[in-house]
């Protein structure tokens, strides 16, 4: 996935920025099919590169969760990431972008150590918090032209996501 981003990167430089239209464009109906693609492009090559470390490290440890779980969790966190930009950014706006994602891994791995209750998941939540916990501020509306919705979106997505894969087996082996 972060090598399509690059290559994605790559067209829209050498078409000066004509993927960027596909964003999500906020409250415009027919753009709502972009909230499956949007993930994937940036505007430029430094907020690519700014996504693509943490994109890689949470995706991956999201990833050891299992291939069905780190689909499961890319797939709604995309689609929620998406429809909060769209339905919360004002009229107009094009979002674009992993960092939604980065966001719903993130909370993903910190929710699963929680509902687990394993040891190993709980020391990958600290060690994830410690590495990355201060970018969780990214979901309030502190800086201009940063897509705090989508970060609210994907870190909402993310524990809904732990909790709806782990939550679930813990809940039914304490009524087994």
């Amino acid at each position: 996935m972060l090598a399509l981003m690059w290559v994605l990167e790559g067209i829209d430089t050498v078409t000066l920025n004509a993927l960027d239209s596909f964003g999500v464009q906020s409250w415009v109906p027919a753009s709502l099919v972009n909230v499956l693609w949007s993930p994937f492009l940036h505007f430029g090559w430094p907020h690519l590169i700014g996504n693509s470390v943490p994109f890689l490290v949470l995706g991956v440890l999201t990833y050891l969760s299992g291939p069905a779980r780190w689909l499961f969790t890319t797939v709604f966190t995309t689609i929620v990431s998406g429809l909060f930009a769209w339905l919360f950014s004002p009229l107009g706006t094009i979002t674009a972008g992993a960092s939604g994602l980065i966001f719903g891994y993130l909370t993903y791995l910190l929710a699963r150590g929680i509902y687990t209750r394993k040891l190993g998941q709980i020391l990958v939540s600290v060690v994830v918090f410690l590495a990355y916990g201060s970018v969780l501020l990214g979901v309030l509306p502190t800086q201009m032209g940063v897509s705090w919705q989508a970060h609210l979106g994907g870190a909402i997505a993310g524990v809904a996501s732990a909790w709806y894969l782990h939550g679930r087996d813990r809940r039914r082996s304490t009524v087994a």
